[in-house]
């Protein structure tokens, strides 16, 4: 996160993909600095990103000459950042600041949910389908969080599904753990993530009004949610010193919300078991899971993106899960899509690294009991000739046999 993908708008210029136009379809002009999107050089129609330039995923890292660009604007920015946050840690235990330490912790679970239920799921994954009041609200959430706008967080966070490990993918494991957690925000992006970050359609999200009203305002939105209001609240609820506050509630809880997100692109593909595919980098970490509410279990992830648990099971601590779930009952959210039963057990089976907890046989040491699935369908649940992995639902590259394996929860036609 995947995720994935943090940013603020100081990162913007030196960092961000070329945007897509989408033809004749809608479009927005953000208010953020115009040098954050670079001028469109194609369509977003949905390309065909089936060549073989793009399936040699393992031979093409750093395969170009390529010399690092260090932002330093944004190197400075962070050391600000980390200071203040350090400030605030050391006020929070030397003034024992208890309740600006809730309150503060309380804004990252709810700024959480806005990036893992919302910008990730929803919008990145399209796992599932939420009414207007449920968008609207995790759009604010999301913007509390202030890890970009939720367009630009969802872009990258596609790019990096569709071309992981490559010099294509934002934040590549494959280029050290520090890069892939805060380091790729300190310099120029690969030339490969821009150019193919182009291929991948983002139509939809151009069409949202709610992505397009916090693009359009986010420049104004974020310092007010994210620093603003969190400093505020405790100085006027129970008259907490207001730098106090701002450090603890604003830039020590901000500090710990990116570092949340970040363990998802860095200790999630480095340290972990590989029971879904053992070829590919992602892993499944419970650490990460607690840390960044229910996103750690990747290795499932990034075999099956499209699932709204981001994991097989959605227990705890897939804490996102349980909000989702509860916001299905009152429909808000509807169309869940979670993977069958049967794609999970033929998957683990041929990539797995043997770690997987559950069975493959039964007692009888007979292989489970499929028999809605045609014989011939289960021999193409392997995904063996694919040459692309899939960034989401409305990925086009979706095999048909997936689609029709995948079960949907709360399906409406709407």
């Amino acid at each position: 996160m995947a995720p994935n993908v943090v940013g603020s708008t100081f990162i913007l210029a030196e960092t961000a993909l070329t945007d897509t136009n989408n033809n004749n379809k809608i479009t927005s002009s953000p208010s953020t600095p115009s040098s954050d999107l670079l001028t469109p050089t194609v369509n977003s129609k949905r390309c065909d990103l089936s060549s073989d330039d793009v399936s040699t995923r393992d031979k093409d890292h750093l395969k170009k000459p390529y010399k690092v660009e260090i932002v330093w604007r944004n190197v400075i920015a962070f050391i600000i950042l980390h200071t203040g946050a350090f400030y605030g840690l050391y006020l929070a235990f030397a003034e024992l600041a208890i309740l600006e330490f809730l309150f503060g912790y309380s804004l990252i679970f709810i700024g959480g949910i806005g990036i893992t239920g919302g910008a990730h799921r929803l919008w990145a994954h399209r796992s599932y389908k939420a009414k207007l009041p449920l968008r609207i609200m995790l759009m604010l959430f999301d913007t509390l969080a202030f890890q970009d706008s939720i367009y630009v967080w969802a872009r990258d966070h596609r790019v990096h599904h569709k071309f992981t490990d490559t010099n294509a993918d934002p934040y590549s494991s494959r280029r050290g753990f520090f890069f892939s957690h805060m380091g790729w925000l300190m310099c120029r992006k690969h030339p490969d993530v821009v150019e193919k970050g182009k291929l991948i359609d983002l139509s939809d999200l151009e069409a949202d009004p709610v992505i397009r009203f916090q693009r359009k305002y986010f420049v104004m939105l974020m310092p007010l949610c994210c620093f603003v209001l969190p400093a505020i609240i405790p100085y006027m609820a129970w008259g907490a010193p207001l730098m106090r506050s701002f450090f603890i509630c604003s830039v020590l809880r901000y500090t710990i919300s990116l570092h949340g997100t970040w363990t998802v692109n860095s200790l999630a593909h480095m340290y972990g078991t590989k029971p879904y595919d053992k070829n590919i980098s992602p892993v499944e970490s419970k650490l990460v899971s607690y840390v960044a509410l229910g996103e750690g279990w990747h290795n499932y992830h990034h075999i099956f993106p499209w699932d709204y648990k981001a994991a097989e099971l959605g227990r705890f601590p897939n804490v996102t899960v349980h909000i989702l779930n509860l916001f299905g009952k009152i429909g808000q959210a509807y169309d869940m899509k979670t993977v069958s039963r049967e794609m999970i057990l033929r998957r683990t089976k041929r990539t797995g690294d043997g770690s997987y907890p559950f069975l493959l046989k039964d007692l009888n040491n007979n292989e489970p009991e499929m028999a809605d699935v045609s014989a011939d369908m289960l021999s193409r649940l392997d995904h063996e000739k694919e040459k692309v992995f899939i960034w989401g639902w409305d990925d086009k590259d979706i095999s048909e046999d997936d689609r029709n394996l995948v079960h949907i929860l709360d399906k409406k036609d709407m």
